[in-house]
């Protein structure tokens, strides 16, 4: 089967190294389009997104998480947000938030870059949200590092499908 879309899925890996060239605007445009366009629950589109790419920001959200390496060394970091007002139910809305940072993951391969999701930065959202100068009513979901990859040999592997499936009701070959 050759599909571009699975392609991107099973190559796509966390890079967490990168070059020192710059992520161009257009880049960062296409991979939040591509998050946008992720489903949500009623469609309504609760996420919100602040694009970091000044030194200083990221130095002060580096001492944020216990990978505050990778957070200085990517050209641009994509904080990704839940509007509280505009959500209608808090496990989709949720589950929405997970699909768009998919999203944006896969979009950042396709475009030839490196990304990884940081959540463990979640720990300290709130003094994100200061730094950022946002309100409470933004709650945050993760932060994106993009670049361009140092290197692109990372390997990773998946147990077999049969240790997740739990049961099925028509079976069906490889």
């Amino acid at each position: 089967m050759n599909s571009s879309i699975l392609n991107a899925i099973y190559k796509r890996r966390s890079i967490r190294e990168y070059t020192a060239e710059p992520v161009a605007g257009d880049q960062l445009h296409e991979i939040i389009k591509a998050g946008i366009w992720a489903p949500s629950g009623l469609n309504n589109q609760p996420w919100r997104f602040v694009v970091i790419q000044d030194d200083s920001i990221k130095k002060n959200l580096a001492e944020q998480t216990h990978y505050g390496h990778i957070v200085n060394a990517a050209s641009a970091l994509i904080a990704v947000y839940l509007d509280t007002n505009a959500m209608y139910d808090e496990l989709k809305d949720h589950q929405a938030a997970g699909a768009c940072i998919e999203n944006m993951l896969l979009a950042t391969e396709a475009l030839g870059l490196g990304a990884v999701w940081l959540g463990q930065i979640l720990k300290n959202k709130n003094e994100v949200n200061r730094i950022l100068q946002l309100g409470e009513e933004y709650d945050l979901m993760a932060v994106i590092a993009i670049g361009h990859p140092a290197k692109r040999d990372q390997q990773s592997r998946r147990k077999d499908i049969d240790e997740f499936t739990l049961q099925l009701i028509h079976s069906f070959k490889k």
